[in-house]
């Protein structure tokens, strides 16, 4: 599997409005429902869910909002760039400027964890993090994933 395979360009946000996490999750949540079968409303829900069980910014300015749908039919990437930041509650309380939606069927649980570890790897790569938080543009976000796409 590759990323290439599961972000699309509509899936990603260039510079995300929100000051907060339910407003940086709605967002995303609307973004995602371009490119599956769930609403954005089931889409915040399930991922404001998975928010009361601890949060997914993951500290260094990084969030990776996940959850588990039956109205997914395939796993789906999303992607959302914060040039002021959003207050998200994160484990080191800083601001998160990067953000990687995952959303999977509910009974993919294999898939679900590669995905996650694959992400959580690329986000440990520091030029994948400065380009990232360098773009512009979807395109550019888009090109600088793609660059770093490999089979995981």
């Amino acid at each position: 599997m590759r990323i290439s395979e599961l972000l699309n360009k509509n899936s990603i946000i260039a510079d995300l409005d929100a000051n907060g996490k339910k407003g940086a999750i709605d967002e995303l949540a609307i973004a995602a429902s371009q490119v599956t079968e769930a609403s954005a409303k089931e889409i915040s829900s399930v991922l404001m869910e998975r928010e009361q069980l601890g949060s997914t910014g993951i500290g260094g300015g990084i969030a990776i909002p996940h959850g588990k749908l039956n109205s997914v039919n395939s796993i789906t990437i999303g992607f959302a760039l914060s040039k002021k930041g959003v207050e998200y509650d994160s484990l080191d309380n800083k601001l998160v400027h990067i953000f990687f939606l995952l959303l999977t069927p509910e009974n993919s649980t294999g898939g679900h964890l590669k995905v996650l570890a694959h992400i959580s790897k690329l986000l440990k790569m520091d030029q994948f993090k400065k380009g990232l938080l360098n773009a512009q543009s979807v395109d550019e976000i888009y090109d600088i994933i793609m660059e770093q796409d490999e089979d995981f």
